[in-house]
């Protein structure tokens, strides 16, 4: 894992929920439709055990994203994820909404995203993650790049970030 700065550090700390964009954060940004118009899309395991990790540890998740898919509604029912925005045209409102239903503040809640239209999200949140592939223009406005690019360990990479600075990563990881 990368150095993670005291800005970070402190950020990282007061995390309740991890908000995840889906294609490009949880995905390697590639859509597969095959010739029937089924959509695919792969996630990698390492990020559905971080995800898991997390809930153990009393940090929510969830996922908003501006397309539909059932392969999302799956995977977030096989991961016990609950908050799910799908077909989201406006992510700072759905951002909002999720933040009133569990009388959250900014600072509580993290967001990771991976393009123009996580910004607004992005800006808001307390603790603003982007993907080590995200688009060059979003980099600046985040506290913490990860080293994985999205659909390959990113959540991950979060999951133990917040973990360790909460104190909880040798407890849930301990054989």
């Amino acid at each position: 894992m990368k150095r993670i700065s005291a800005g970070v550090r402190r950020k990282a700390k007061n995390i309740k929920l991890l908000l995840l964009d889906v294609d490009g954060v949880l995905t390697d940004g590639r859509i597969v439709v095959d010739d029937r118009g089924v959509e695919t899309k792969q996630f990698h395991v390492r990020d559905g055990q971080g995800i898991t990790l997390l809930r153990r540890a009393g940090v929510q998740v969830g996922f908003i994203t501006a397309r539909c898919s059932r392969a999302v509604s799956r995977r977030a029912k096989e991961l016990g994820v609950r908050i799910v925005r799908q077909g989201v045209q406006d992510k700072l409102n759905a951002y909002n909404s999720i933040k009133r239903d569990l009388a959250l503040s900014d600072d509580k809640i993290a967001y990771m995203g991976d393009d123009l239209v996580d910004l607004p999200v992005l800006r808001r949140a307390g603790f603003a993650i982007a993907v080590g592939d995200a688009w060059s223009g979003l980099k600046p406005a985040v506290d913490y790049v990860t080293a994985l690019p999205g659909g390959c360990g990113a959540v991950r990479e979060v999951a133990e970030l917040l973990l360790q600075v909460q104190g909880q990563w040798s407890q849930l990881t301990a054989i």
